[in-house]
């Protein structure tokens, strides 16, 4: 997106990221948003903002690894900002679906969504693990702690991401 914070690109009047909290809002108890820039606006939404706690952004692991560090709660549900279509049940049937597995992800029936996630808070240690020995990658770090997909069939549509302009220009038409 040219360099430009994604979450603050607007869709259809609001900035990506407000679509993503509104559709959330109604399915969690607590709310935050993880940043790393444009702090002030964010937190104009009256959301509390949490930035990374390691150094030179390491990527989404390393946002998911601060809330959990900074919150007190047991399960954490994970989605990023250029997820403007999430369905209205996404946190129940990722609550629904975790039994014993510490984590939980999307999969829309074609391919996985690692950063949509329900993540137990027992994983911060093995998450911090995982970051300090250099890895990144989200979907290596799940299927090591042994989580689980839950399959959200024929919903594609719920779980595109806006990476580039093309993209916005096609939500804006929906």
């Amino acid at each position: 997106m040219g360099g430009h914070d994604k979450g603050l690109i607007t869709l259809k009047g609001l900035p990506l990221f407000a679509h993503v909290a509104g559709k959330l809002a109604p399915q969690v108890g607590n709310m935050v948003i993880s940043a790393n820039r444009n702090i002030e606006k964010y937190q104009s939404s009256g959301l509390n903002v949490v930035s990374d706690s390691l150094p030179d952004y390491p990527g989404p692991l390393a946002g998911m690894l601060s809330v959990m560090q900074k919150l007190s709660d047991e399960w954490f549900l994970f989605c990023p900002c250029d997820t403007p279509n999430i369905p209205a049940d996404l946190a129940i049937r990722l609550w629904d679906k975790r039994g014993q597995f510490p984590a939980i992800w999307v999969n829309d029936g074609e391919r996985d969504h690692p950063t949509i996630a329900l993540l137990h808070r027992k994983l911060v240690p093995a998450l911090e693990n995982y970051l300090g020995s250099g890895e990144r990658r989200v979907m290596v770090f799940l299927r090591e702690v042994d989580g689980q997909p839950v399959i959200f069939p024929n919903q594609q549509q719920c779980f595109i991401n806006v990476n580039s302009p093309e993209d916005l220009a096609q939500q804006e038409d929906k």
